[in-house]
């Protein structure tokens, strides 16, 4: 594979296409083009998914399949289409497979558009410890965990939930790395000239807008109707979501297990050496959750223009009490990652990317006007 076997990181799009021709990827539908990211590969549901009691891990020395006999309630057929309900958790066997070289990885996590509707999306493997994080030298089936938590949804085979980054060799970026790299490209702005990188770089949130009055995030309704995941800009916003407004001073209270679409208060840049990931900041600060889908692609915010970038959409669930977020207040970490190579292709609209130059967006199934 061009550049996996000379240079460790995250395979880029160019290596990514050289892993399928070399069947580290391999599924049973023909792959296309367009699955190869520009340092992912996205991963499409199989032809049946199964109602299953509970989530589950299967283990060392388990099979999904074999957990999936104990665990199953029914199955539907998603090759005409079926409705995977909110408040249940399905197992769905993807097309894609494995079979990863003895120094390579593999990291998972859900695609911007799942996240951003509040479907829970992680993948699992057999013999599994940990959900999307796939050991090196793997080889077997992949199934996606899809547990709508909101909207339910109208899942086909094909569809796209979830995306795989490879790895070749361990994971490692210092801190001083970072900081090097934040200074010479502004990965965030705005940012303390003392900016506190520790593992990653801090991102907070926004919750005051361009001022009182003004739209800072959405909540999701309850009871809302069906969203079809092949419908892109279909639905209006006023039938699955609460505008929320900057109030006159102080923080937005989390309703406990609301789903809310905040946004970052800073602008990300991703420049194209690189990709990053959005990793949850110390739970000691606070009982929610933020970003389900936290990956961003090298070239997200357009790094080589004179632009700020662009912000990052933070999906977020309280639990257990009601919490208030404060302005400015650290939600996440920005943890930036080297690839193998420049990919050949980039986020933005060159690929069809949806979210880029984003200030605060709902998923791609929605109207862009409130309508």
């Amino acid at each position: 594979m061009t550049g996996a076997g000379t240079a460790n990181g995250l395979l880029a799009a160019q290596d990514l296409r050289a892993s399928l021709e070399a069947g580290v990827v391999s599924a049973d539908l023909p792959l296309t083009g367009d699955q190869v990211q520009p340092s992912s590969i996205d991963l499409r549901l199989g032809a049946v998914a199964y109602r299953v009691r509970a989530s589950f891990l299967p283990g060392a020395g388990h099979d999904v399949a074999a957990r999936l006999d104990a665990m199953r309630m029914h199955a539907l057929d998603l090759r005409e289409g079926a409705v995977l309900e909110r408040g249940c958790v399905y197992i769905v066997p993807l097309l894609e497979r494995l079979a990863l070289p003895p120094a390579m990885t593999a990291i998972a996590n859900p695609k911007s558009s799942t996240g951003r509707l509040d479907v829970f999306a992680r993948v699992i493997t057999d013999r599994g410890l940990a959900f999307d994080r796939i050991r090196a030298g793997y080889t077997g089936p992949l199934y996606a965990e899809v547990a709508p938590r909101s909207f339910s949804v109208l899942a086909r085979r094909g569809d796209r939930l979830v995306q795989l980054r490879l790895r070749a060799g361990p994971r490692r970026t210092s801190d001083a790395e970072l900081k090097a790299l934040h200074d010479t490209i502004r990965l965030v702005d705005p940012a303390p000239a003392d900016i506190d990188i520790d593992n990653g770089l801090p991102v907070t949130v926004d919750v005051q807008g361009d001022g009182p009055g003004t739209v800072i995030g959405y909540r999701a309704r309850k009871h809302a109707g069906l969203i079809d995941l092949a419908r892109v800009g279909h639905y209006r916003m006023a039938d699955f979501w609460e505008p929320l407004y900057a109030g006159d001073g102080g923080g937005l209270v989390l309703d406990p297990d609301d789903f809310y679409i905040l946004a970052s208060r800073e602008r990300v840049k991703v420049p194209e050496t690189h990709a990053a990931e959005m990793v949850a900041y110390d739970t000691l600060i606070g009982e929610f959750r933020v970003h389900y889908a936290g990956f961003f692609d090298p070239g997200f915010g357009d790094p080589k223009s004179d632009g700020e970038g662009s912000r990052a959409v933070l999906e977020v669930r309280s639990h257990e009490v009601p919490f208030v977020v404060d302005q400015g207040q650290t939600v996440g970490r920005l943890v930036y990652e080297r690839l193998t190579a420049v990919p050949d292709i980039l986020y933005g609209s060159g690929i069809g990317s949806h979210y880029q130059r984003q200030g605060l967006a709902l998923s791609k199934h929605f109207a862009r006007t409130a309508g």
